[in-house]
């Protein structure tokens, strides 16, 4: 696997642009645009909430009818959601506008949202923005970054991802973008996430590789315990690789789905350290587990603890916190055999052996807790399955951030 530099433009025969419509935001661009020269497969991953924004409503069923796409649209600003029949129309409306200055299916379109829910977004000011978008269209890994930043709302920077690998002798190449910040606590956060792949690839293959996938990168990570009405995966396979095609049991699979994994899990880690009001990101890593299920539940557990969070903000090594956290988690683990460890660029400290404290520096605990990206690991001696969870600390930031986010 060869890490490369791009998001949504680094696999052949995809497109991107950005436009600023002025939906909400007067200062910025706030429209995207993904477009495949060739038709896709499609496979989707969506929000858990009940109330659903009118775009998911719309994706999901594209993706279940199994008709191919090449174009998503993405508004950022507002979020489309609880807007009722209105929102529908604009969902119906986006995907005419799109199929009208593209030369497309109405059918395939994609749709996005993300922002202030209960808002109208202005017809005229999307499809002005869609007309834009076709003209500034470019395959290059700039034109990548524009849309990235164009789907941004409280997001302090662009999330972008890209790798590539060898199957069958043909260069394969996966690539994706992401916004999310606050609202973070995906079930499939106001998360979107869109991956595009010129990879040859069955339509069961794409759907088993995202869906098995998804449980171990995006549903592991928490910002603040809120899962969005508008969460939404996107993965996007236009067949311009040539390669042979790729089907599940194989080999080939094998190399896929850990491509796809890499790109899902940085795009993941970046929204969970970008988290609003953040200074860190937040690592938990449960190792000596008897299942994966067992490690995964006292992982998360750990990142959505307001007060664990809230001690990495101070760079207190206040480790009860963390074992409480695991404690309530709903997993069986026995506390007296738990050894507990911190690490960063600043080195690794272990704070507890078999569940009570043992003697270390607090100011080295202090200085480990004091980087941008800190872990905190726990073993728990009962077997070798381990996880990993990814969230972020907590500051009066947050607070500053949703106390007016609407207004």
């Amino acid at each position: 696997m060869e890490i490369i530099k791009g998001g949504v433009t680094a696999a052949k025969g995809f497109q991107a642009a950005a436009a600023a419509a002025h939906i909400k935001y007067a200062d910025r661009t706030d429209m995207a645009l993904i477009y495949s020269e060739k038709p896709c497969k499609t496979a989707g991953t969506f929000t858990t909430n009940i109330v659903k924004a009118a775009p998911v409503k719309w994706d999901r069923k594209v993706v279940e009818s199994g008709v191919k796409s090449q174009a998503v649209i993405v508004n950022s600003g507002i979020a489309n959601a609880c807007t009722g029949k209105e929102g529908d129309l604009i969902c119906q409306a986006t995907a005419s506008k799109a199929a009208e200055v593209l030369g497309i299916g109405r059918e395939g379109v994609l749709i996005g949202s993300t922002g202030v829910i209960g808002m109208q977004i202005p017809m005229e000011r999307l499809k002005s923005g869609i007309e834009q978008l076709a003209l500034n269209l470019g395959d290059d890994s700039e034109h990548g970054n524009q849309a990235a930043r164009a789907i941004m709302t409280t997001d302090t920077v662009e999330k972008e991802a890209a790798v590539r690998i060898e199957i069958g002798g043909k260069t394969v190449t996966i690539g994706g973008m992401a916004k999310g910040s606050g609202m973070i606590h995906p079930n499939m956060c106001t998360m979107l996430a869109f991956v595009t792949t010129d990879a040859v690839i069955s339509k069961k293959a794409l759907r088993k590789a995202l869906s098995e996938d998804v449980k171990d990168t995006f549903n592991m990570i928490s910002v603040d315990g809120d899962t969005s009405t508008n969460d939404t995966l996107l993965l996007l396979a236009n067949g311009m690789a040539k390669n042979e095609k790729i089907r599940c049991g194989t080999l080939e699979y094998d190399q896929f789905a850990a491509a796809l994994h890499y790109v899902n899990e940085t795009l993941a880690k970046k929204m969970a350290g970008d988290g609003e009001g953040a200074t860190a990101l937040f690592e938990a890593k449960i190792t000596g587990a008897a299942t994966k299920e067992q490690a995964k539940l006292l992982a998360k557990s750990i990142v959505c603890s307001n007060l664990t969070k809230a001690a990495v903000a101070g760079h207190d090594a206040n480790w009860g916190r963390i074992l409480c956290a695991m404690g309530y988690s709903g997993a069986e683990f026995d506390p007296e055999k738990v050894d507990l460890y911190l690490e960063s660029q600043a080195g690794r400290l272990q704070l507890v052996r078999d569940g009570a404290a043992i003697e270390y520096s607090e100011e080295k605990a202090t200085e480990i807790l004091s980087q941008a990206e800190v872990t905190a690991i726990a073993d728990i001696k009962q077997g070798t399955e381990q996880a990993a969870a990814w969230g972020c600390d907590l500051t009066h930031g947050y607070i500053d951030i949703n106390a007016d986010y609407r207004s």
